[in-house]
């Protein structure tokens, strides 16, 4: 029988983890945030406290892998705190919505900053099918080849924030910065217009729970993905932080709120349009990046559902040399060039938004069925979460109010999101009565 090899070791581990974040959204997003918070305090304040959201739920998530080191991450906790319907619809909404339109909108913009580094006059979603066949390519070759890829880019999209935070503390004056700490009385429009900070901040942050995906795959994973987890998510903060200190120093406030490409704007006033070159290979880089992070890891749930009988047989199987998941790899490849060809992909991530943070705070809730469960079989997990249960109850609200912020911002969406994840049940049901599973 062909079983998943573990070839993935710590370094590759914390490089993919980190992928899973960085993709070109922290090149621009601190505009989003200066625009709903007007201080210094308050716009860092908000990366910080986005980052402390993120750091509980790696912690969560180490411990999930300690005691789960299963292939499929999300899917499997899902899958045995509750109930493989639940764990079903996760993963049908990742196949359909969430990782396939993603990727198709990363890989259009890579289309778009190839284009216009390179001066050649193609079609961007040509460009971005391109990009993705390419990329499902190297990662049919066996994980060894994807991961080594991803962390290649991953280390070129580390040097491209580094330049942008080096260059703007060097090259660039710094402007006077406001010294008040609140740009308004404390009162409830405060609150609201903080936690419409943390909104962008909080997805900036969101995709390290990716790399629970391919536990399978790691070289001891109870050991070193609560590792990898741990540092990428600590290092993530270190960069988000760094962006944003130096965009404030070289930009100010006002500026930062006024303009759309903050990063562009850092390495123009640092170098010229050398440096808005050199930044618009950085995100072109980075997208890439983040691309070939998706790739290599979400096919590893649909290659668990096939595996639980819950979806096709090839899906469910590995290449007999490359021992990794094929037909998995492919399929959701297909997908996101077609969604890319059609041109649908920010339609299709308005949808899913609104349901990410369900899927995020109810993985995070599973460790306390998941621990009962361990207490009761005598397992002692390697990792536990500093300050469980309250660290974790204070993550699951976080996702939770997130959740119901975006539902009020967003109804539509949402209402269309959580009709295409509903869609998923009769599917369910029609895979379960086949595989003989519960319904």
């Amino acid at each position: 029988m062909t079983t998943l090899v573990r070839r993935i070791g710590l370094f590759d581990a914390t490089m993919i983890v980190m992928g899973g974040i960085i993709g070109s959204g922290i090149f621009m997003n601190p505009y989003v945030v200066a625009r709903a918070v007007h201080t210094p305090v308050l716009i860092l304040g908000s990366w910080a406290f986005g980052g402390l959201i993120a750091i509980m739920g790696a912690f969560i998530y180490a411990e999930l892998a300690a005691r789960r080191p299963a292939v499929g991450g999300q899917y499997a906790y899902i899958r045995e705190a509750y109930h493989p319907a639940v764990a079903f619809v996760y993963g049908w909404g990742l196949l359909l919505v969430t990782q396939t339109g993603g990727m198709a909108a990363v890989a259009v913009t890579f289309a778009r900053y190839f284009i216009e580094l390179s001066n050649i006059h193609i079609a961007d979603a040509l460009i971005a099918s391109v990009a993705l066949a390419l990329l499902t390519i190297i990662n049919c070759l066996g994980v060894k080849a994807g991961s080594s890829v991803q962390s290649a880019l991953m280390v070129m999209k580390i040097a491209a924030i580094m330049a942008l935070v080096i260059c703007g503390f060097v090259f660039v004056n710094g402007v006077p910065l406001q010294t008040g700490v609140l740009d308004r009385p404390v009162s409830f429009d405060l609150l609201t217009a903080f936690g419409a900070a943390l909104i962008p901040v909080l997805f900036a942050y969101g995709g390290w729970q990716t790399a629970n995906f391919i536990a399978g795959e790691i070289d001891d994973p109870r050991k070193n993905l609560p590792r990898a987890l741990l540092l990428g998510v600590a290092g993530v903060v270190v960069l988000y932080l760094a962006v944003n200190i130096v965009c404030l120093r070289a930009l100010g406030v006002e500026r930062l709120a006024q303009t759309t490409t903050p990063a562009t704007d850092v390495m123009r006033l640092a170098l010229g349009s050398t440096g808005a070159t050199l930044i618009a290979a950085g995100i072109a880089i980075s997208t890439l990046g983040f691309l070939s992070q998706g790739i290599l890891t979400a096919p590893r749930v649909y290659y668990a559902m096939g595996s639980d009988g819950l979806f096709f047989k090839s899906v469910g199987s590995l290449h007999p040399t490359t021992k990794v998941p094929v037909a998995a790899i492919v399929l959701q490849g297909v997908f996101a060039v077609v969604i890319a060809l059609s041109g649908r992909y920010e339609q299709i991530l308005n949808y899913v938004v609104s349901v990410d943070f369900i899927f995020f705070g109810l993985a995070a809730s599973c460790l306390f069925a998941l621990r009962r469960a361990d207490a009761k079989a005598g397992f002692v997990s390697t990792y536990t979460v500093p300050g469980h249960p309250w660290t974790t109850i204070l993550f699951v609200i976080a996702c939770a109010l997130v959740t119901v912020n975006t539902v009020y911002r967003y109804p539509e969406n949402t209402l269309i999101g959580l009709v295409i994840l509903a869609a998923g049940i009769p599917v369910y049901l029609l895979w379960a009565k086949r595989a003989k599973l519960p319904s």
